[in-house]
């Protein structure tokens, strides 16, 4: 697996100054866990389930989620398991496998996920790990969620070189964790149950839809998450909890669930400037027509905030995640020179434009690294619109 491998050889060049590095099932978690970039979920449900997932891992697509939870009515429940079972023994073949992105699968409850794993017998392998809807321990549901997920790892003999043990995403959604009056002593009981299972857990998601629920709240798709103050609150106090870098948790961004034209009530998000540069203004209006100058907004604003990757529900919002993702060669210099100053001490930045001060942008700079192994380092001026523009043809 490799960010931007779909791009020919000479777009690579140009657009490049480091490319990423290519990946593996069996590469270090930490750096998956970076690397997710935009998550695209599919119902259970979906007809040509393994079909799509191939289709979209050739597009670019390093992570997929097949939701049998909110995602599927509860009279369809039994007929997706069946589905989704079926399209884990269609994908295990050796000529498929290694084309194969991240898979997780979203379970109901800690027994469907022992279920479903035990009756994917031999086509688990396919499978990276496991999404944990609603979590939160003070009904032990978080606990008994990993609990169920270690014991399928032993049960199947997970945890070898050549398999890798399934991982866990909890997700941030319950009412526990989104209500002010047991939020905080709710995040930080889940902050200590996931470092007892750390060999477990891959990263953090939040999930905005459900705390928006709280609240009988949905973002149109001329604002971000942002503007609703209650669930950026929330989001604040995920990142306070689980973002500190000496815990090292990678936590990544809410759903952006529009996809098709609607109606504007306010003006576009999108500044014509950057297109303008590189003689763009059609992709622009692609991009407004299709929903996605708001997604760009808002994935800004999640790399601001401190999240990395986004929950996406349509084809069309990999490449937008995936090009937002790439790192600039101003930050990557200004990363470099602050890692490589080790004793503190202050210096204009390599492009003069800023200071950097060792000591407090270390913590900024080793995650910039990071993210540059994983989706790479733009070369000098080359900005996000070139390197959409590249993905999206």
């Amino acid at each position: 697996m490799q960010h931007f491998a779909a791009l020919a050889e000479s777009v690579q060049n140009r657009l490049f100054h480091l490319r990423p590095e290519v990946l593996h099932h069996t590469s270090d978690p930490g750096l998956l866990a970076v690397a997710l970039g935009a998550t695209l979920y599919s119902p259970g449900s979906r007809d040509g389930l393994a079909k799509g997932l191939l289709k979209q891992a050739r597009a670019g697509c390093m992570s997929a989620v097949i939701c049998l939870e909110d995602a599927v009515a509860d009279d369809e429940l039994p007929g997706a398991e069946s589905n989704l079972l079926a399209a884990l023994r269609e994908l295990d073949a050796p000529d498929v496998r290694a084309e194969l992105p991240l898979i997780f699968i979203r379970c109901r409850t800690p027994e469907q996920l022992l279920d479903i794993g035990r009756r994917a017998g031999e086509s688990l392998h396919v499978v990276y790990g496991f999404v944990l809807p609603k979590f939160e321990n003070e009904t032990g549901r978080g606990r008994a969620f990993l609990e169920a997920l270690r014991l399928l790892n032993l049960e199947t003999g997970r945890g070898t070189p050549e398999t890798p043990v399934l991982r866990a995403m909890p997700i941030i959604e319950d009412l526990s964790t989104t209500h002010l009056e047991s939020r905080v002593r709710v995040l930080t009981d889940n902050l200590a149950l996931i470092e007892q299972f750390r060999d477990l857990v891959l990263c953090v998601r939040i999930g905005a839809t459900d705390m928006s629920s709280a609240f009988g709240l949905r973002r149109s798709r001329d604002l971000t998450i942002y503007n609703v103050k209650v669930v950026a609150n929330i989001i604040g106090d995920v990142v306070n909890i689980f973002g500190r870098p000496k815990d090292g948790w990678v936590i990544s961004g809410p759903v952006w669930e529009h996809y098709v034209n609607t109606e504007r009530v306010l003006r576009p998000q999108l500044r014509a400037t950057p297109f303008e540069a590189v003689n763009e203004g059609a992709l622009r209006q692609r991009l407004l027509l299709e929903n996605l100058d708001g997604l760009i907004r808002e994935i800004e604003l999640d790399l601001a905030n401190g999240l990395l990757g986004k929950t996406v529900i349509h084809p069309s919002h990999v490449p937008v995640v995936h090009s937002l993702c790439v790192v600039s060669h101003e930050e990557y210099l200004d990363a470099l020179d602050i890692a490589a100053s080790a004793g503190g001490g202050v210096k204009a930045s390599s492009y003069g434009n800023k200071m950097n001060e060792s000591k407090p942008h270390r913590a900024w700079a080793e995650r910039t690294l990071l993210r540059a192994r994983a989706f790479g380092v733009a070369r000098p001026g080359v900005n996000f619109v070139e390197l959409l523009e590249a993905s999206m043809r």
